[in-house]
């Protein structure tokens, strides 16, 4: 059994003085580690600081000062993965304030629709037969068909559940359900001037007339930058296309997820104006508008892979804004802004000090101010990929401590297929996603592409990344006895 640790013990005097003196014993510097968890740190758990710093074999004192103190602690942490019983193809993912975790699953419904699986019981359960996750996608009509990119979307202020799908040259299809999936609204077509692909979906509390929310989409039209739209009316209507970019901008059309922030601006990231670099891109009127704020890459590159538009943000509860890219070495790299993108923080290289070979697929999250939760996949040699988490408590410290944990165990990866972190492979598609639940533990969507499952990545136990930094209730480890068809053989124990 995982357990927890208490913080009080961490913040002793005694410890504190340990770190203190430069002639303490290595046992004593590293004693706040020895004792974390009670049978050890697991061998897929990472303490760090950036650039693969080992925290564990190293003094936590930096200038005379102990770094490990207020949230910037570490507490005992454990990752795992809980299956959904079906396959799924560019996991987006939604959590409402009942708690109900929902993701895609491409062509899984009914009449080879986009099934939206809805796993309840998973967040906070106790034991492992504690959750069950089906398709509760039923329209009152026919079905929509099936989309190349499946996509779902829970708004955070109202709960409302959106499902997205995309036809090409037919435009957006927009259902909803305000009932957890129970009952859904007849589609409406959101048709535009462009051919529709890799679209993002999201809401902010921007003042709307008929809906609590404004909705925004933006899509790749095949421009010279992205076309967006915004609905006022929670997806009944939407306006006509506008660029998702300062005029006369040449990013390209693709683009990252978009997500809203409490003081009603939407952000999303795609290369820059220039062509060089990442930037993260600020609508701060519903979308009609967009400016354009660079991210610090001067000195960590972009990655050259099919997927080099990802750079990813996330808005914490205080609207600090906590971005994500892979940088040109393959590796992933954070930075933070406190002016909603105006300037950004030095960017940090957040992989653990193990034998990653390169990453891809980011993803990242925010909770309370600070906290921040960054996924991607790392090929630990031999095209072994393996889901991360990357979390840290205290992201506006000095030297942030990184728990970094790998979601499946070693010999269960979950793909192997060349470059798959490089490449479009299996289930992950072009993109995967991450959010943090109302309690502070994060869920990584993404799929276990050896049995075609999707699954949710997690921390059994570890911090929260909202409210007082305390450690989460423990849950029960997953891995590939969730699974309906698992490596070793059988049914899943869900």
């Amino acid at each position: 059994m995982i357990g927890t640790f208490l913080i009080g013990l961490m913040l002793s005097a005694s410890l504190s003085g340990c770190f203190g003196e430069k002639d303490s014993s290595e046992e004593e510097i590293f004693s706040i580690f020895n004792d974390l968890c009670p049978d050890g740190i697991a061998n897929n758990v990472w303490y760090h600081y950036a650039n693969s710093t080992d925290a564990v074999n190293t003094s936590s004192t930096f200038n005379g000062t102990d770094v490990l103190m207020g949230d910037n602690v570490p507490i005992c942490t454990q990752g795992t993965y809980y299956g959904i019983g079906m396959s799924t193809f560019e996991p987006t993912i939604g959590i409402t304030s009942a708690d109900n975790l929902y993701v895609t699953s491409w062509g899984n419904g009914e009449s080879g629709s986009t099934a939206i699986v809805r796993c309840s019981g998973m967040i906070g359960m106790s034991e492992m037969m504690g959750y069950e996750c089906v398709d509760v996608y039923d329209p009152p009509t026919v079905p929509v068909a099936n989309s190349n990119d499946p996509y779902v979307y829970v708004d955070p202020w109202t709960d409302r559940i959106m499902k997205f799908d995309m036809h090409a040259l037919l435009g957006m299809t927009v259902e909803w359900s305000d009932n957890e999936g129970d009952s859904w609204s007849p589609p409406t077509v959101a048709t535009g001037t462009s051919i529709q692909d890799h679209q993002t979906i999201a809401s902010s509390p921007y003042p709307a007339p008929l809906h609590p929310t404004t909705w925004v989409f933006c899509i790749n039209g095949n421009w010279q930058s992205p076309l967006c739209s915004s609905s006022f009316d929670g997806g009944l209507t939407w306006t006509q296309q506008v660029p998702g970019t300062p005029l006369n901008c040449n990013s390209g059309g693709l683009t990252g997820h978009m997500i809203g922030a409490n003081d009603g601006n939407l952000y999303r990231g795609n290369p820059g104006c220039d062509g060089d670099g990442y930037s993260i891109y600020r609508t701060q009127d519903g979308g009609l508008t967009w400016t354009e704020h660079p991210l610090p890459t001067e000195t960590t590159g972009t990655a050259d892979t099919w997927n080099f538009e990802e750079a990813q943000v996330h808005p914490d509860e205080e609207n600090n804004l906590h971005a994500m890219w892979m940088g040109l070495d393959n590796m992933p790299y954070y930075s933070y802004s406190r002016d909603e993108g105006g300037t950004w923080s030095s960017p940090l290289m957040v992989a653990p000090p193990t034998n990653l070979e390169g990453t891809g697929f980011p993803a990242i999250s925010a909770g309370g101010e600070g906290r921040v939760a960054l996924a991607y996949l790392g090929d630990t040699g031999n095209n072994t990929w393996n889901g991360y988490i990357s979390i840290i408590t205290d992201a506006f410290a000095d030297n942030p401590l990184i728990t970094t944990v790998q979601v499946n165990e070693f010999g269960d990866p979950l793909d192997t297929t060349a470059d798959c972190g490089y490449n479009r492979c299996g289930g992950f598609g072009d993109f995967i996603d991450i959010l943090v639940d109302q309690h502070g533990r994060p869920w990584f969507g993404l799929s276990h592409n050896l049995v075609d499952e999707g699954i949710f990545g997690t921390i059994a136990v570890g911090p929260s990344l909202r409210g007082p930094m305390v450690a989460l209730p423990e849950m029960p480890m997953g891995g590939p006895s969730t699974l309906v068809t698992n490596p070793t053989g059988g049914n899943s124990t869900i």
